[in-house]
């Protein structure tokens, strides 16, 4: 007999709220960081771009690509998630992430739609589908970070 946790029906909601009607869908046309990402299992690909204001915070972030619905609510929350935070903070919640879905972290350990993506840790293939955002802004991130370190 399978148990269902009262939550579970809720945190379906969220996420198909975030992937039916994404937060910070588009292009922007004067970002600062910008990566692509691909995920071959399922075919999803994923362009995260990253405004930073002067004092080097995510002033505004923006999303586009064709993916599945869990890649798009995870990257809908993402961008929620990391509006005014430096760059050091945003590589931190990735790290965070990360650890919720490898199993680390309790979806208690976060505040906000972040917990409603803990489900995907039960279905391994999936979990890829999920960071795939993360990943690919912390990706612009580092790239980001080495260029100035080379002054560039």
């Amino acid at each position: 007999m399978s148990t269902t946790h009262p939550l579970d029906g809720m945190y379906q909601e969220i996420l198909l709220e975030h992937s039916r009607d994404p937060h910070n869908f588009g292009e922007m046309n004067d970002s600062d960081l910008k990566a692509e990402g691909y995920n071959p299992l399922c075919g999803d690909k994923i362009c995260m771009q990253l405004k930073l204001s002067t004092d080097e915070k995510a002033q505004s972030v923006r999303f586009k690509g064709e993916a599945c619905s869990i890649c798009m609510a995870s990257a809908s929350i993402l961008t929620d998630e990391i509006q005014n935070h430096t760059l050091g903070e945003i590589q931190t919640r990735v790290s965070e992430f990360r650890d919720l879905m490898q199993g680390k972290k309790s979806p208690d350990d976060f505040d906000g739609d972040i917990s409603s993506l803990a489900g995907v840790r039960n279905f391994p293939v999936r979990i890829k589908c999920a960071l795939l955002p993360w990943t690919t802004l912390n990706e612009a991130i580092d790239r980001h970070t080495e260029k100035r370190k080379e002054g560039v």
